[in-house]
């Protein structure tokens, strides 16, 4: 059996791998299994049997290693910040002061759960329901959420204002049907979210049987308010969940929340509102005038506990992760303190980390190559739309219209945040993390009255990740992402176009996928297609659903074809749109064999490794229940079955059980 260390130098032996990479990984591939029946174990098999989830994660895979990556070099960022003796006021001054506060665990535990005893003493002196909301208004200005949820975007049918938007809240469990399915995965996370609620309450004075009475009054109150939540599949819905309305109404629709006051209380200066989900909010109101006070004393000192326990000391830390570590992911052991704080400080102050990130480990070359790719993967998708044999003349023109007018950003921001007013003290760790979570409240309520910044960035330079934005109408690739696999500055076409490629086409395509092409260029939710266009387009959406409906995950799980369905239809288009990008180019069009295979093979085979994944049996569950993209395995298997190009390069014949006849392949872009 491996130890955690001989794991850990396993680890860093891929990352200096993955460093030099230039080639395909052929030492995964199992040529064992026939290509035509399961291409992701074809490519990735040899891994995938011996690949393990090291201790501290969820996960193994391509992303895992490229965020290892990240880490380190985010790990020197912030231990040379913290070691130096920068000017005040600088961002080197803060993220490395801000690094050493949360470093000092000394000072964290001799505190314990001192910094929010002034809360909970707010808590306890509340009287009436009015105090209830009152306090959850002035906790909110400090990003410390419970019982609403708001944010300051552009408004969906006016995208070029801001509109204050709230949205369904107040439930701990990852969502509302955590409360009435009885399958036994979720009743074990439900027992550990109650055996993490009771904790909390022991924590801080309570003895075991007034704990164990508390977490009942939370876990019932809770699931009252879960009852008038959206499903995940009904929040897809943009039309559904845009109800703006006036203000001025909403106090005699639900006095008891108070409307006029919350918003004062919030600082928030506006005559309407979206009420995305107005069920859960007219259940607020009515669960404000019958639930006992003191129950919602209770309900609010749990919460502010939850939302403190990270920034608290060691207990409270180990309570939260036993049940968002363990039961939720599967992970056994805690993250490495510095990378717990990594993520606090990326969280809390992302892009004054970012502009250091990005000037020591983000190339310019590597900027201008990425996005050669991205406008490469625009021309061809263009010319995809041209092609289409379902669409009228008029449709594609809106539809090249609103492609030619993308925002495209790569790697990181034009414009940099502002955080001068962020006060950050080495010595006052929790104090830090409320100035940064203050300011990134100020921030949102800034935006209010005037108009859409559509330069500002949804996540941080060092991300992992990539969006579209249907109101902004952007497609956002920060520097994290582009790493090997993904990317690679000096790999050959057919291993980015195979990779990243995907992932351009993938975010391209969410701008016209069920979801975004509700959407007009403006980034309006407005119908910009003809009735003909958007009924055929539906019944290509209808049979994503259906394909990904069949497949199943565990005995009787199956992926929700539902949830995940423009997902699902991102990765079908992004497969088929950089392939078409691909053989634009040099290799593309050639037929020359590197290592045996063709240029067509490299394409898909750079698509599947970079997808390879090994999830624990938690991680994967709450997937399934939760997150609308679907496991890695039908990331890859999906769309190659509805893919013509790749039968051809690896021999797919009736028979083989990834096999589709080609009147049954589905291409919608």
């Amino acid at each position: 059996m491996k130890t955690f260390a001989t794991l850990l130098i396993c680890m860093l032996m891929t990352i200096c791998m993955y460093g030099q990479r230039r080639t395909l990984s052929l030492q995964y591939i199992d040529s064992s299994i026939k290509p035509g029946d399961d291409f992701y174990m074809y490519a990735n098999g040899k891994w995938y049997d011996t690949a393990t989830i090291l201790p501290t994660e969820s996960r193994a895979g391509a992303r895992i290693d490229m965020d290892y990556t990240t880490r380190a070099h985010i790990k020197n960022i912030l231990e040379t910040a913290a070691a130096s003796h920068n000017a005040s006021g600088t961002i080197e001054q803060k993220v490395g002061d801000f690094f050493a506060s949360g470093m000092d665990t000394n000072t964290i535990e001799k505190l314990g759960y001192q910094p929010v005893q002034k809360v909970l003493a707010e808590v306890n002196a509340l009287k009436t329901a009015k105090d209830v909301m009152r306090f959850v208004a002035k906790q909110y200005t400090s990003f410390n959420g419970m019982l609403i949820g708001l944010y300051a975007g552009p408004d969906d049918k006016n995208s070029m204002n801001y509109l204050l938007q709230f949205y369904q809240a107040g439930l701990g469990l990852p969502d509302r049907d955590y409360y009435f399915k009885t399958d036994v995965s979720t009743l074990d996370v439900v027992k550990a979210y109650q055996a993490y609620v009771t904790k909390l309450f022991m924590l801080t004075g309570d003895n075991a049987a007034e704990a164990m009475r508390h977490m009942n009054t939370v876990y019932a109150l809770e699931k009252q308010m879960a009852a008038s939540h959206r499903t995940n599949v009904e929040l897809r819905d943009p039309q559904v969940n845009y109800n703006k309305m006036a203000v001025a109404n909403l106090d005699k629709r639900m006095p008891f929340i108070g409307w006029k006051e919350l918003l004062v209380n919030l600082h928030a200066t506006t005559d309407s509102i979206n009420l995305g989900q107005p069920g859960y909010y007219a259940k607020l109101d009515s669960l404000l005038h019958v639930t006992p006070l003191d129950a919602w004393k209770t309900y609010l000192r749990f919460n502010v506990l939850n939302n403190a326990a990270v920034g608290l000391s060691k207990d409270f830390e180990v309570a939260n992760f036993e049940y968002t570590g363990k039961a939720l992911s599967g992970q056994r052991f805690m993250k490495p303190r510095w990378e717990r704080m990594y993520k606090l400080v990326d969280g809390t102050m992302g892009e004054a980390l970012g502009q250091l990130y990005v000037q020591k480990y983000f190339t310019p070359e590597a900027k201008r190559r990425i996005t050669e790719l991205v406008n490469n993967l625009q021309k061809a998708f263009a010319t995809r739309i041209d092609h289409l044999d379902w669409m009228s003349e008029s449709t594609k023109r809106a539809s090249k219209e609103k492609l030619g007018t993308f925002i495209k950003m790569v790697g990181y921001p034009d414009k940099w945040r502002d955080y001068s007013k962020v006060t950050i003290n080495r010595n006052t760790y929790f104090e830090n993390i409320h100035s940064g979570a203050q300011n990134e409240y100020n921030f949102m309520m800034s935006k209010l009255g005037r108009k859409v910044d559509r330069t500002e960035w949804g996540m941080t330079p060092p991300t992992n990740n990539a969006y579209y934005n249907p109101t902004y109408n952007e497609i956002v690739f920060p520097a994290g992402i582009l790493l090997s696999p993904m990317f690679d500055v000096n790999a050959d076409d057919a291993l980015n176009y195979g990779a990243i490629g995907v992932v351009i086409g993938h975010e391209i395509t969410h701008g016209f996928d069920d979801q975004g092409a509700q959407y007009d260029k403006d980034g309006n939710l407005r119908n910009w297609w003809s009735k003909e266009d958007y009924a055929k387009f539906k019944a290509k959406g209808a049979m994503v659903i259906d394909q990904y409906n069949g497949f199943t995950v565990f005995d009787t799980m199956h992926v929700n074809g539902a949830l995940t369905q423009g997902e699902n239809t991102a990765d079908i288009g992004g497969v088929a749109i950089s392939y078409s990008a691909f053989k634009l180019t040099k290799e593309g069009q050639d037929s020359t064999k590197i290592d045996g295979l063709t240029p067509d093979q490299r394409f898909f085979l750079a698509f599947a490794q970079s997808w390879r994944k090994k999830v624990t049996n938690q991680s994967l569950q709450q997937q399934i229940k939760t997150d609308p993209h679907s496991p890695g395995f039908f990331r890859i298997k999906g769309p190659l079955m509805n893919f013509t190009p790749f039968y051809k390069a690896f021999n797919v014949q009736p028979g083989d059980k990834m096999y589709k006849p080609e009147s049954a392949r589905i291409a919608i872009w």
